[in-house]
């Protein structure tokens, strides 16, 4: 029963990781093609947080939640489900810490000068 909870965490944890991704490169995308919704105040805003979040966690040295939650689901076992194995496949590197502190960081900062660049709707 873990095993599926760990599974359903591991599938909500990739949808953040493919927000936090795909948002910025869809806003600038939708820039260029004079999309909309891509000006969505929420939308902009928690996409944002959700980077910096990240962000600021990795240079504070801690480890994401969602992560640490899975492990404790998972007993620190590998995945066995098809999802699971490929979800974490994709989620997960071995690169040393700096690499992702710098590549989060980065984001951030993109995603931030993004709100500058293409700015949101304004509020009514």
């Amino acid at each position: 029963m873990l095993r599926y909870a760990a599974d359903a965490l591991l599938v909500v944890h990739f949808a953040v990781a493919a927000f936090i991704v795909f948002g910025l490169v869809l806003v600038w995308v939708g820039a260029a093609r004079g999309w909309r919704w891509i000006r969505a105040r929420a939308f902009r805003f928690v996409h944002v947080a959700a980077i910096v979040f990240v962000a600021l966690e990795t240079l504070a040295g801690y480890a994401c939640p969602l992560t640490v939650w899975e492990d404790l689901l998972r007993g620190n076992v590998r995945p066995e489900s098809f999802i699971g194995h490929w979800l974490h496949r994709l989620l997960y590197y071995s690169f040393p810490e700096w690499v992702f502190a710098l590549a989060y960081v980065l984001w951030a900062l993109a995603a931030v000068a993004t709100l500058w660049l293409v700015p949101p709707k304004p509020r009514r």
